[in-house]
């Protein structure tokens, strides 16, 4: 590693470079950042798992940053021009920007306007022109005149192309350029002849400008889908006049003939070639910069999804509603294992209302259901209606559930794995039950795109979103834990350590050993070894196990520490669990050694008072106004009580309890001012809304939280 790096992600992150570097070897290592954040805060200094993420994705950056340096001084070591100076000066650059323009005069060109001019001989009248001291610039083209070059003009205009190329590639022109655009550049979009009926949609920006340095990711991000598809045209520049006077300025130094084919020359090169070069630099930099937010809104409401409170382990019965093919009616065991399935009929066109009712009722006592979870999509708001004023033999909790993604689990081949036996239908409603005992566990065998929590994430950078998005589920998993004995292996793939081969291993030997009795046994799991032995044991559970603390985030590696400070208190480690007045008398500095100070000392006390507690908050029973099933029922100043489903930059769409979601501008979250919505809700938040306008036509519902 090049000793540069960690001081330059130092400097660019605020983190001292003594936590980099220590960062750097554990990810070099192989640790993973749940890993590293959870049990290396001794060498990291305490930096959370964004911190290491960060660090992460930096490290990686100026990584490939390297093997492009190596790749550009490879080419032009063998086309003969490297010298000690340029060698130099490519090792000193750290920004891709900086490289390209350092490489752009050597770099593989098709043939160019100035490439033409050279072959015709005219590089000597470009350098006499580019001096600026001639004023009898025509005498002395007349000396280029040739078979290739039969006129003064066209070898004026062969010298000016040459010039145009050199003002092109010098890096100070191009920074001009940047800079230019960086401060004042406006995008502005138009339609396309001809598109305005079928790019309706897009009307906001048939006649659109806006500064960059204003506009806000989510507008950007749909004006480039609709230059994508076709419905648009989108320029960007910034002000040409005040840009052509800074390049004049560094480039035409006299006044005279020949200053004046410079100021031509300088002009062209700024229209043909400098600015839809940096256009297209600024364009592709801008969409990252508008990815990023946006993948960052995604991320973090995917987080808040997969952390959404679990009802945990009870008999469930989850129906996915529906009219004409009826209400698909399942019943699971407190493990999520399918029961019993059938289909009741209580809707239109058949309206088997009453045979329904006590269908539910029948199977509520037969299967000992303790809750029941409704799909909250077509016919929700009705089935759940009918569940509600059903008759049971005991008390169960009614739940709506998300149906956002259901469908694509039914039809995916992880649903015909487990449930190869029976149609999408039933896989749909087991995933709805499973999903309110643990919303975690049954997500996670979900494509996170298909929840419909994002702000444009098909239009964002698909790879970076990917990866944000397997490192947020990956977070989630470890930051919940698992429990080894019952987790499938679609949420132990994303164990800390442990991939898709592993997670298979595990539940194999699961099956054919019976259930892990210490964390000691998954050393005999086929290919498990001591790496990811050290990576996944701290974020694997196993309830009632021989030593509590196998069901406890305490790391295998500290048990020694938790043994010595039951025995200095003269009891064992379960007492030490059970009685928070023994706790209290351990002297933490008494265990502090060169590898285990007071952070990791304070995590091991404070995972004994709650070992193996769920993190996650607990669920609680909603309702949404009986009164409202459809956008017809809504009147303005009404309130409502509704749940958060998506959380944008520009505001919050929120679950009213009808088929359309309604929408809560960002001035309409809170009294006071606030940048980012993210800051006031969360998605699965319940929340108290007003009805401030309806557009029935055009579906759009208006809301407020100002009540």
């Amino acid at each position: 590693m090049n000793e540069i790096i960690p001081t330059l992600i130092s400097e660019r992150s605020g983190i001292s470079n003594h936590q980099i570097i220590n960062t750097i070897e554990l990810l070099d290592d192989g640790a993973t950042i749940p890993f590293i954040s959870r049990y290396r805060k001794e060498k990291t200094g305490g930096l959370n798992e964004v911190e290491i993420a960060n660090i992460a994705d930096e490290y990686k950056r100026l990584l490939d940053l390297e093997k492009r340096k190596e790749t550009i001084v490879s080419t032009i070591e063998e086309l003969g021009k490297m010298n000690d100076a340029l060698k130099a000066r490519i090792d000193s650059v750290w920004t891709s920007a900086e490289l390209e323009d350092i490489y752009l005069p050597y770099k593989p060109k098709r043939r160019t306007r100035a490439q033409i001019a050279r072959e015709k001989g005219l590089e000597p009248l470009a350098k006499i022109l580019m001096t600026q001291r001639r004023d009898d610039v025509e005498v002395i083209a007349q000396k280029y005149i040739s078979e290739a070059v039969t006129t003064v003009e066209e070898a004026l205009a062969g010298g000016r192309d040459i010039i145009a190329e050199w003002v092109n590639e010098a890096t100070m022109a191009r920074n001009i350029v940047r800079s230019a655009f960086e401060r004042e550049a406006v995008i502005s979009s138009r339609v396309v002849k001809d598109k305005e009926a079928e790019g309706d949609k897009y009307r906001d920006y048939f006649n659109f400008s806006e500064t960059m340095r204003r506009i806000t990711s989510h507008r950007l991000l749909a004006i480039r889908r609709g230059e994508t598809e076709g419905f648009l045209r989108v320029d960007i520049s910034p002000d040409e006049t005040h840009t052509l006077m800074r390049l004049h300025h560094f480039f035409v130094k006299s006044d005279n003939d020949a200053s004046r084919q410079v100021e031509m020359a300088v002009t062209d090169g700024y229209k043909r070639l400098l600015k839809p070069s940096i256009e297209t630099e600024f364009a592709a930099s801008s969409k990252e910069k508008a990815d990023k937010e946006a993948i960052s809104i995604f991320v973090q409401n995917i987080r808040q999804l997969l952390l959404a409170p679990p009802l945990g382990h009870k008999r469930i019965l989850g129906i996915d509603p529906g009219y004409r093919t009826g209400c698909k009616v399942v019943c699971l065991d407190e493990q999520g294992n399918l029961l019993h399935n059938e289909t009741i009929f209580p809707h239109p066109p058949k309206s088997e209302r009453l045979e329904a009712m006590k269908k539910l009722s029948t199977l509520v006592e037969q299967y000992e259901i303790q809750a029941i979870a409704v799909g909250n999509g077509t016919a929700g708001r009705e089935t759940e209606q009918l569940v509600q004023n059903t008759r049971f033999d005991r008390t169960v909790q009614i739940f709506g559930v998300s149906e956002s993604g259901a469908s694509i689990y039914s039809a995916s081949d992880i649903a015909r794995e487990e449930f190869p036996d029976y149609d999408v239908t039933v896989r749909g409603a087991v995933s709805l039950g499973r999903r309110l005992m643990d919303p975690l566990a049954e997500l996670v065998k979900l494509d996170p795109k298909s929840i419909g929590v994002g702000q444009y994430q098909h239009d964002v950078n698909q790879t970076a979103l990917k990866d944000a998005l397997d490192r947020t589920v990956e977070f989630c998993v470890n930051l919940v834990g698992v429990n080894v004995n019952t987790a499938s292996k679609y949420l132990l793939t994303y164990v800390s350590g442990i991939g898709p081969a592993l997670a298979q291993n595990i539940v194999s030997y699961r099956t054919e050993h019976g259930l892990f009795r210490n964390r000691n046994e998954f050393m005999a799991v086929p290919k498990l070894g001591n790496k990811s032995f050290e990576q996944c044991a701290g974020f694997l559970r196993i309830n009632n196990a021989e030593n509590p603390l196998d069901n406890s985030a305490v790391h295998p590696e500290s048990y020694y520490i938790v043994e010595r400070m039951a025995a200095d208190l003269n009891c064992n480690v379960r007492d030490l669990l059970d009685n928070e007045e023994l706790r209290g008398k351990v002297e933490l500095d008494k265990y502090v050694t060169d590898n285990v100070g007071l952070p990791t000392l304070h995590d091991i006390m404070t995972e004994l008072g709650k070992p193996g507690r769920d993190p996650r908050e607990t669920i609680t029973e909603f309702a949404f106004d009986p009164t409202v099933r459809n956008i017809s029922d809504l009147r303005e100043g009404m309130i409502l009580n509704g749940i958060v489903t998506n959380v944008t930059k520009f505001g919050a769409f929120v679950n009213i309890g009808i088929k359309e979601n309604g929408m809560v501008h960002i001035s309409q979250i809170a009294d006071q001012y606030i940048g980012n919505p993210a800051d006031i809700i969360s998605v699965h938040q319940q929340i108290t809304v007003k009805v401030l306008s309806i557009d029935e036509a055009r579906k759009r519902i208006n809301l407020s939280m100002k009540i």
